[in-house]
């Protein structure tokens, strides 16, 4: 130890200077980065708040609906999550759920997929053309009955159709059940939207209705092949409803599992269509229900929601528990204790910083790449908005740590909500096609003869705001089709992933509605 360090130890005054001193500039490094990061905060809430944003979770929140119109709190709707919930939307701790709970619409297609054959089409694709092999689920179903009773099934073998029908008829009564709540006109699910972690909110219904969208799907492709086409409309009708059901929550999941539910029920549409099992009356109320769709305005709805939940919740339940953005970030080694120490040490403004760095990437970037007034939404400005995000996250600095959490997946949503909507816009377009068919004995020479008898606009491209391409074909069939994500017109080809069980890639080639080939 040198003379200056012998010194200072024994000068208790001097050694108390200097603690105070680091003590000060540590108490000044915080305030500063503590007022830095308010501030920054504060300046941007208001400037755009000033632009008509908002950044409160109430501005996002579902309003209250009557009770006794409300779809979600109807007997059979609250086995969705009544074991988790309380119909008051309160969570109901673990050790309290009933064991034996009733989940009457927790429905399923298959009860052992092991013996579901991967090799067939199951429920058909109308992205590559194919009708549902029902003769699959046939077989699925009665080799199931020599191991299980899970699904009712003949003696002896019906029609493809007569025996899926049968096998999904032990879900009848909770089917018409869910159709009789469903004509009630508000749905708002009991959610804690006023808890202090958003990202704590239990959704069990999501699952739930998607199960019963499958069901839906089969049943309806079912009654189809069955001659039934009057049943098959009410079940895709349905299945839309159940979709309608979360469109008001301000969660991008629940959008998500919106847009997949619509594209369940694309497929039986598709199918009558292909086969020319719809009559006019019939098609005329599909496109009815399928133009109350607007997955551009919902896109923007859900983004803000992220943005809302988080801005008003997520980041200041972080500034009081900063051990939590560890767990976010899945940086959980070593001693839990020594975790906890080290965030304390953040400062608050950090946390107000991320906030901003957060915010204003949505409203800057992801939000304007859907245009409400156009109704289309921009590949273009969603891979600009990835670019930059990969620019700006390329070095985590303690201002961007939350914006490289939850910022990297919301580009391929954008995708999947233009794609929800190039989707139903398509299948109104073929809707009206085939109406004309029916009036005129032959597909049209190009789309501008569907207005106004057929249809009351021709909807446009999602992607580009040009008209949808159309053409007829040498076979007595049409293609009809968006340019897709790539924004390049392929001629109507379709792009498939890899793999053993390629599905479409929705990032390449066109958007297409086709048939099979005769």
């Amino acid at each position: 130890m040198d003379d200056k360090t012998k010194n200072t130890w024994h000068n208790p005054q001097r050694l108390l200077f200097k603690l105070a001193c680091l003590a000060t500039l540590i108490a000044l490094f915080y305030a500063e980065e503590n007022w830095r990061g308010r501030h920054a905060w504060n300046r941007f809430k208001k400037e755009y708040e000033a632009k008509g944003e908002q950044f409160d979770r109430q501005s996002v929140v579902p309003p209250p609906v009557p009770d006794d119109r409300n779809f979600a709190l109807t007997p059979i709707v609250f086995t969705s999550y009544g074991q988790m919930l309380t119909r008051d939307g309160k969570m109901i701790p673990v050790k309290d759920r009933a064991t034996n709970f009733m989940y009457r619409m927790q429905m399923h297609i298959a009860g052992d997929d092991s013996l579901l054959d991967s090799r067939t089409n199951g429920t058909g694709n109308w992205q590559k053309a194919e009708i549902a092999d029902l003769t699959a689920w046939q077989t699925y179903y009665r080799v199931l009955a020599t191991k299980t009773n899970l699904f009712p099934i003949a003696s002896q073998p019906q029609t493809p159709a007569q025996d899926v029908l049968l096998a999904l008829s032990k879900y009848d009564s909770s089917i018409e059940e869910l159709r009789e709540a469903g004509r009630l006109p508000y749905s708002r699910f009991p959610l804690e939207y006023d808890k202090d972690r958003p990202f704590d909110i239990l959704l069990p219904h999501l699952a739930c209705l998607k199960s019963c969208g499958q069901v839906l799907q089969l049943r309806s492709l079912a009654g189809l092949q069955n001659g039934q086409s009057e049943k098959a409309l009410a079940d895709v009708k349905l299945l839309l409803r159940l979709a309608d059901s979360i469109r008001t929550e301000p969660f991008l999941i629940s959008h998500l599992v919106r847009i997949a539910m619509a594209n369940l029920a694309l497929q039986p549409v598709y199918e009558g269509l292909a086969e020319h099992k719809w009559s006019d009356a019939q098609l005329t109320g599909l496109d009815a229900e399928l133009a109350r769709l607007n997955f551009v305005a919902d896109y923007q709805f859900a983004m803000r929601g992220e943005m809302a939940l988080c801005d008003d919740g997520a980041f200041d339940y972080l500034r009081h528990h900063p051990e939590e953005l560890l767990k976010l970030s899945e940086k959980e080694e070593g001693n839990s204790l020594s975790r906890t120490a080290v965030a304390r040490l953040i400062p608050g403004g950090w946390f107000y910083q991320n906030q901003l760095y957060c915010t204003r990437f949505m409203v800057q970037q992801y939000i304007p790449a859907a245009d409400l007034n156009l109704e289309t939404v921009s590949p273009q400005k969603i891979r600009r908005a990835d670019e930059v995000l990969r620019a700006d996250t390329k070095h985590t600095t303690p201002y961007n740590v939350m914006e490289k959490i939850l910022m990297p997946a919301l580009g391929a949503a954008a995708k999947r909500f233009a794609f929800g909507q190039s989707s139903a816009d398509l299948a109104r377009t073929a809707i009206a096609i085939e109406r004309y068919r029916l009036a005129r004995g032959e597909f049209p020479e190009s789309l501008d003869a569907l207005a106004p008898q057929f249809v009351a606009k021709v909807p446009h491209d999602v992607i580009g705001g040009q008209s949808l391409k159309y053409r007829r074909t040498s076979d007595g069939q049409f293609v009809l089709y968006s340019i897709g994500w790539n924004e390049a017109d392929d001629g109507g080809a379709v792009v498939f992933r890899k793999g053993s069980t390629p599905g479409v890639d929705i990032s390449q080639g066109d958007w297409v509605w086709r048939y099979p080939a005769k």
